[in-house]
């Protein structure tokens, strides 16, 4: 592995702990409104796109990073839901 690459896998552990801190901080929110739906999809859409493009490049500490962005989005998400559900019930 080359340098380079060890500061590509840097950023993305940055990264992905930055995303899975805001995870965590809407877990313990009480409103699940002050999150964007839209704000999902288009990280999502973007995520996928980027997969896509990284993979043609064989670039793949950008498809892991990609990957995990998704998830956390995907998290997100699923979260929300959670929330407005139980909100509602």
């Amino acid at each position: 592995m080359a340098a380079v690459d060890l500061l590509g896998w840097a950023a993305t552990a940055v990264l992905v702990a930055t995303l899975w801190r805001q995870i965590w901080k809407q877990w313990r929110a009480d409103d699940a409104q002050a999150v964007s739906t839209w704000l999902f999809i288009g990280q999502m859409t973007a995520s996928v796109l980027f997969i896509a493009y990284s993979i043609a490049l064989h670039s793949w500490v950008f498809v892991v990073t990609n990957s995990l962005v998704l998830a956390t989005a995907i998290a997100g998400q699923c979260m929300a839901w959670m929330k407005r559900r139980r909100a509602l019930s």
